[in-house]
């Protein structure tokens, strides 16, 4: 799977809310990804020059689907 199709699908928490939308990806030296970089989608409804970044990290994705990836933000880092 490439960076490009993770950036399409939707973050989606469990309980159901958006989370946001794929920037990037923190990859370890060892080539496997380690988290998720997704711009804060309440922050794109109004005009600000900082950035409002979250990190998912791996162990927090539950299921990668087809069109959704489904997050468990409640879990401990």
């Amino acid at each position: 799977m490439r960076l490009s199709d993770l950036q399409t699908k939707e973050v989606i928490s469990v309980d159901g809310k958006k989370v946001g939308v794929i920037v990037d990806v923190v990859v370890e030296a060892t080539g496997k990804i380690k988290a998720l970089i997704l711009d804060n989608i309440k922050s794109r409804r109004f005009i600000n020059n900082s950035k409002d970044e979250k990190e998912i990290i791996w162990e927090q994705i539950i299921r990668i689907g087809e069109d959704i990836i489904l997050v468990d933000t409640s879990k401990s880092r």
